[in-house]
């Protein structure tokens, strides 16, 4: 199972109208300097061609980091990617997996350090995975992913459903024995 890491998705919804914006400038106003110049290439015309081609890469990037940020399911462990890399999270190192509204990642932070792409995902349920390990691989993990994804002991993964990787990653979990099993399955005290 993959699902696409919702940032990916809003980055792209808000950014997109500017690489647009830069492939249009730059072609009209290199059609305008060339033809108030009459017919000779002077340099605004190719400054205005680097227009075009900053608003090609640029669009690149956001479709890029739009695939590329996903999780996904695999034998292994939990595959979470963002745009420059890819963590396996071992299913013996999850805890727990859970499903809550996303502001609860961001509880401790002010609201106005919130980021503006963080703010519109926040009412939305999202994944929340508390890790077991020590502080190297926990620091190692917010290292790779970023305060964005991890604060403290727990993963905060925005998905267009997080209910089902809930129950994907939960059955995958191992088996865990000498937990606390429950009132009605301790010994009777004696009387």
């Amino acid at each position: 199972m993959r699902q696409p890491i919702l940032y990916g998705e809003e980055m792209w919804k808000r950014q997109r109208p500017f690489p647009v914006f830069f492939i249009i400038v730059g072609v009209v106003m290199s059609v305008v300097t060339l033809f108030t110049t009459w017919g000779r290439a002077v340099s605004n015309s190719w400054l205005f061609l680097a227009y075009v081609g900053s608003g090609l890469v640029y669009g690149a990037l956001l479709l890029y980091y739009r695939w590329r940020s996903r999780v996904e399911v695999t034998e292994e462990g939990l595959k979470v990617s963002n745009l420059l890399s890819s963590v396996v999270i071992d299913y013996d190192d999850i805890r727990s997996v859970r499903v809550q509204p996303l502001a609860r990642h961001f509880e401790d932070s002010r609201k106005r350090l919130v980021r503006s792409v963080n703010r519109a995902l926040m009412p939305k349920p999202a994944l929340f995975i508390r890790l077991r390990g020590d502080e190297a691989q926990l620091a190692q993990l917010r290292k790779k992913l970023g305060a964005q994804l991890v604060a403290g002991d727990t993963v905060a993964l925005p998905l267009p459903d997080p209910n089902a990787m809930s129950w994907e990653v939960s059955s995958r979990l191992p088996d865990r024995t000498g937990v606390n099993l429950g009132g009605q399955r301790r010994r009777k005290r004696a009387r």
